[in-house]
């Protein structure tokens, strides 16, 4: 291709991944310019992080964030496996989106479907909280801890200790991990036993109970205008249709971070940055992974459902807006931002 440098028309090359033959063309492309690694340091990363990173993808519908040419090109959410042109072997699950569509996603069941993605030029991993034998009840409950302007990273890991001291007092394990920003995550494995909608309401529920403890630190406000500096415990991630970069993903920023998980120990003392693409992979050979444990026993989360049954009897609060793109929910507030609201949208 005219323009095209000598290092992208690099040859192709194939590698056996988990007794798959799985083509890697054009190796040598740059995948992250600022740092100057290719499309092959990624495919081996991927690879060299693969129990870690299986843990947190085996057998979820997974959203794939694609850059053909690199993170500073155009970007693409792929949510449907190509129909042509992609192995037999590649397994997919069929999900529905909020609109009532369905697509067939990659739903990886062994590395070899993570070395095609990467393949395919994927740096970002976006599993759904469901694995593919039932796509519509959640199996992990995830709590995103997302910094507001004027807090950091440091808050984020404030919040967090908030989140495990309550749930150490309802018997429930935590796994926390760096977003590979300025945030914070905590999954937690459930039994699948509920909806999305119910789950999301049982994190609204957590949320609101840390609000209540730490007023000062922490907010469940959905609309930014009402947010202030505080650290916002996104609910909505809960949501059907709505993925986080899962663990041991990369994220596509100009340092190549990853999203990695730590020991509750570890998270005071770490920085997003310290975990990126040449670091993660000797540190999860030395360490192994933090969250080896999360497919343990699953949580039952009957008891924070009642509390978001107490809490809308109690006039402590019902539900919350979902996204822009989902359908009107039965008993969701109004969609009107505050500043916007007239006498009419007030509930």
């Amino acid at each position: 291709m005219a323009g095209e440098s000598p290092r992208a028309r690099s040859a192709a090359t194939t590698v056996e991944v988990a007794g798959r033959q799985v083509r890697l063309s054009s190796p040598d492309r740059i995948c992250f310019p600022g740092r100057g690694y290719t499309k092959r340091d990624v495919f081996d990363y991927y690879l060299a992080v693969g129990d870690g990173i299986m843990r947190a993808l085996r057998d979820r519908p997974t959203t794939l964030q694609r850059f053909p040419d690199g993170v500073d090109g155009e970007m693409f959410f792929q949510k449907r496996v190509p129909a042509r042109g992609t192995p037999s072997w590649i397994r997919t699950a069929t999900i529905a989106f909020p609109s009532g569509r369905t697509a067939d996603e990659l739903c990886p069941a062994d590395l070899a479907h993570v070395a095609w993605a990467a393949q395919m030029s994927t740096v970002v991993f976006h599993p759904w909280p469901v694995r593919g034998a039932d796509v519509d009840r959640p199996d992990e409950l995830r709590i995103d801890l997302d910094p507001q302007p004027g807090t950091d990273f440091a808050d984020a890991v404030e919040a967090a200790g908030e989140v495990r001291a309550l749930l150490d007092e309802l018997g429930a394990i935590g796994y926390p991990k760096t977003s590979g920003g300025r945030g914070v995550h905590v999954y937690l494995r459930i039994q699948p036993r509920w909806s999305f909608t119910e789950v999301r309401r049982a994190v609204i529920a957590l949320a609101r109970e840390v609000q209540r403890r730490r007023p000062d630190l922490v907010t469940t406000s959905w609309w930014k205008e009402e947010r202030g500096a505080k650290v916002f415990i996104d609910y909505n991630q809960m949501a059907r249709d709505r993925t986080i970069a899962c663990a041991y993903s990369l994220r596509a920023n100009a340092r190549a971070t990853v999203s990695t998980p730590v020991t509750w120990a570890e998270l005071t003392e770490v920085e997003p940055d310290d975990f990126d693409l040449r670091t993660v992979p000797p540190r999860l050979a030395r360490l192994g992974d933090p969250h080896a444990g999360i497919d343990g026993t699953p949580w039952d989360i009957t008891t924070v459902l009642e509390w978001a049954q107490r809490d809308e009897r109690d006039g402590a609060g019902g539900d919350l807006p979902y996204p822009p793109d989902h359908p009107k929910m039965p008993g969701e507030p109004r969609r009107v931002q505050p500043s916007r609201a007239r006498p009419a949208d007030t509930p």
